[in-house]
C-alpha cells in the first residue's frame, strides 16, 4: 500500500513563501509541511511513499530522492482530482492519500487503516474551533460533512456550518476494493463530464476530491469516517502559517 502526497499546486495564498519553493516546503516548528506528513505516513505505518509534484517539483526530487514521483504536467489548468489521478499506478494495492498542505498525526494514519470500510475519510469533529482564529480562510470554504451512524452521508463546501458534523482533513484510505471502485467512478465521470460542468466545478479537471466523493455517496457508495478531535491543520494562508508557528505541537509522534 502506498502513501500518495498530493502537492502539485502552487499556494498563491502562502506568498512569498511560495515564491521558489513548492508549498509543502513552508517550515512549521523546524520541518517542512512534507515532513510532517512523511512522519505521519512512517509511524502510521505506511513505508512506500510517492508524491505528485507540478509547481518546483525539481526541488522536491532533489532533496527527497526515495520518494516515487508521478508528474502533473498541467498543474496550472486542473485540480486536486485529476492531480491524484496521475498516481494512479500506485493505487492497486490500496493507498492511503494525503493533502501537502495539511498538518496531522500518524494516529489518524494508524486509524484509516484499522478502519474495516473500503473506503474511509479522517474527518475533524473539532473543525469550529480553528476557525475562530482564521479571517482569510472562512467556514464556507471548509470541506464540511454530513455523518449518519459513522457513514458519510453528504460532503461539499455548500453545506451549513450548523448542519456539518465535521470537515474532511485531506486524508482519506482505500483498501484494493475501495481503490477499484473509486477508479471506476473516475473514469466513468472524466468520460461523462468531458466537456461542460462536473458538479460545483466549473469542468472535470477542475474538480476537487470532494466531488467525486459525493458522486459515489448519491449512488449509495458506503463511504466510512475516522473522527479526530484536532490533532489537524490546514496551511492555505500565511495566517494559517503563523497560527500554526504558535499552536501545533512539536512533541507528539502519536
Amino acid at each position: 500500500m502506498y502513501g500518495i502526497i498530493i502537492g502539485a499546486g502552487r499556494g498563491r495564498r502562502l506568498m512569498p513563501l511560495t515564491e521558489d519553493d513548492p508549498k509543502c516546503f513552508a517550515v512549521i516548528g523546524g520541518r517542512r509541511i512534507l515532513d510532517w506528513a512523511l512522519e505521519a505516513f512512517r509511524h502510521g505505518g505506511i513505508e512506500r511513499l510517492a508524491f505528485v509534484g507540478g509547481y518546483r517539483i525539481d526541488r522536491v526530487q532533489a532533496e527527497y530522492p526515495h520518494l516515487r514521483y508521478f508528474h502533473n504536467d498541467a498543474w496550472e489548468r486542473n485540480n486536486i482530482l485529476a492531480s491524484l489521478f496521475y498516481a494512479e499506478p500506485a493505487m492497486e494495492d490500496g493507498f492511503v492519500c494525503s493533502y501537502a498542505d495539511i498538518l496531522y498525526r500518524p494516529s489518524i494514519v494508524r486509524r484509516l487503516l484499522d478502519s474495516p470500510a473500503d473506503i474511509a475519510l479522517a474527518v475533524d469533529t473539532a473543525w469550529r474551533e480553528r476557525y475562530t482564529t482564521r479571517t482569510q480562510h472562512p467556514e464556507h470554504d471548509a470541506e464540511k460533512v454530513v455523518t449518519d451512524g459513522g457513514r458519510l452521508f453528504e460532503i461539499g463546501r455548500h453545506i451549513r456550518s450548523e448542519e456539518a458534523h465535521g470537515e474532511y482533513i485531506g486524508v482519506a484510505r482505500f483498501t484494493p476494493a475501495g481503490a477499484r471502485l473509486f477508479r471506476s467512478y473516475f473514469h466513468r465521470a472524466k468520460e461523462t463530464y468531458a466537456e461542460g460542468t462536473f458538479r460545483s466545478a466549473v469542468s472535470f479537471q477542475k474538480a476537487y476530491l470532494i466531488e467525486l466523493f459525493q458522486e459515489m455517496l448519491e449512488d449509495e457508495v458506503l463511504i466510512d469516517i475516522v473522527p479526530t478531535e484536532g490533532d489537524y491543520m490546514e496551511i492555505d494562508t500565511t495566517e494559517d502559517y503563523h497560527l500554526a508557528q504558535q499552536t501545533w505541537r512539536t512533541d507528539s509522534t502519536r
